[in-house]
């Protein structure tokens, strides 16, 4: 059986010898044992080549290194094989489900929070398995919480995270997984009755079309996000989702430089003015006049716009030190501007930063940029 695993260690641009030095490197940071570098040459090969199977030791490494899923390292189909009988076991699932307090969904929301601030700190690769073992736990409690009142507040955190989990694996080049987790997240925002949280997912499920290569349905899906039950959406909401249209037309092409300038303009009105950063009615949101600066600096610069570089340096002068992964976006957009300019060194400069920034935070999606403006240089 074939793995994912040489997928996944080419989407790093790693070679077998590079695999082999960072998992020893990861094992004696958790004084773990592993093989000799030989046998693990060896052992590479076979896994690569479907010859020998990835033990569990070696896969509980892996995942975390390469921030992918234990099917997708695998291959395993996942599929669950029918049973006689059950009905005690389900209707013991279904009971636990019914009684799930307010303080069990807290304790969902905050584990979710807790997941967040590390991505954006340390990258999404290592926390492959706890993002998966969170997401299991929420849609077990939804498939057998019963009644409506007992299923929205489990729907609605099921949204949340949903969403989170679908952009780290956008974020660790796992595409398929990540289209899937959006697709989660909007039948999950459904269940739960959120326009918020369903546009939400929509404007970031367009993301993964326009990464593919499909840049002009990107648009539509995230126009089409902002026309779903729009008496609904949050102020807040709605400049992020008109920021995104911007982003994403900038990235189709310069004849789409109106569109993108006249979304980037309603972004601008649509943000209130409130001194909060975040939607108190959807966390997952984090919108502020520094945030969308950051914003118009990547749409100005992908426009070659010669004003992207003062909102850009002006964001990352001012940007939040817990963002590293996001600083990786404005280091590639500083060296866009600067390439556009004819400024090598101050583009090169930037670049180096911004490899560094992917590199910390394992972040397949800004390496693959940085690739590409490395081949500009």
């Amino acid at each position: 059986m074939t793995t994912g695993l040489r997928a996944a260690r080419k989407a790093r641009g790693w070679s077998q010898e590079k695999l082999i030095h960072e998992l020893r490197r990861y094992a004696e940071q958790r004084l773990l044992d592993v093989a000799s570098p030989a046998s693990l040459k060896v052992y590479i090969s076979e896994w690569e080549n479907g010859r020998r199977a990835i033990t569990d030791r070696y896969a509980t490494l892996l995942r975390p290194l390469l921030g992918i899923t234990d099917a997708e390292l695998r291959g395993d189909t996942g599929e669950v094989q029918p049973t006689a009988g059950g009905y005690e076991e389900l209707l013991g699932r279904i009971d636990s489900s019914s009684s799930l307090s307010e303080s069990v969904v807290g304790s969902f929301l905050d584990q979710t929070e807790l997941l967040r601030t590390m991505d954006r700190q340390m990258g999404a690769a290592g926390l492959v398995d706890q993002m998966n073992g969170h997401l299991t736990a929420m849609e077990d409690a939804l498939t057998f919480a019963v009644l409506p009142g007992t299923r929205r507040p489990i729907a609605a955190a099921l949204a949340g995270a949903s969403t989170l989990a679908a952009w780290q694996a956008l974020d660790a080049g796992a595409v398929e997984r990540a289209w899937r987790r959006y697709e989660l997240a909007k039948k999950a925002a459904q269940d739960a009755g959120s326009a918020l949280y369903l546009a939400h997912a929509m404007g970031e499920q367009a993301y993964v079309l326009a990464d593919a290569g499909r840049p002009l349905l990107a648009i539509e899906l995230v126009r089409d996000a902002q026309q779903t039950q729009t008496g609904h959406q949050s102020p807040r909401l709605r400049a992020w989702l008109a920021a995104a249209e911007a982003e994403l037309c900038a990235a189709a092409g310069v004849d789409r430089a109106p569109e993108a300038r006249a979304a980037l303009e309603r972004a601008e009105s649509l943000l209130p003015d409130d001194g909060e950063v975040r939607d108190p009615d959807m966390l997952s949101i984090f919108l502020d006049t520094g945030h969308l600066t950051r914003w118009r600096g990547n749409v100005l610069a992908k426009l070659g716009d010669e004003s992207a570089m003062d909102a850009l340096y002006d964001s990352l002068h001012n940007a939040d030190p817990s963002f590293v992964r996001a600083s990786a976006g404005v280091h590639c957009d500083l060296t866009q501007a600067h390439l556009a300019r004819g400024e090598l060194d101050q583009a090169r400069s930037h670049l180096q930063q911004a490899r560094l920034a992917a590199n910390r935070t394992g972040s397949v999606r800004y390496r693959q940029r940085v690739e590409l403006l490395t081949g500009r240089l």
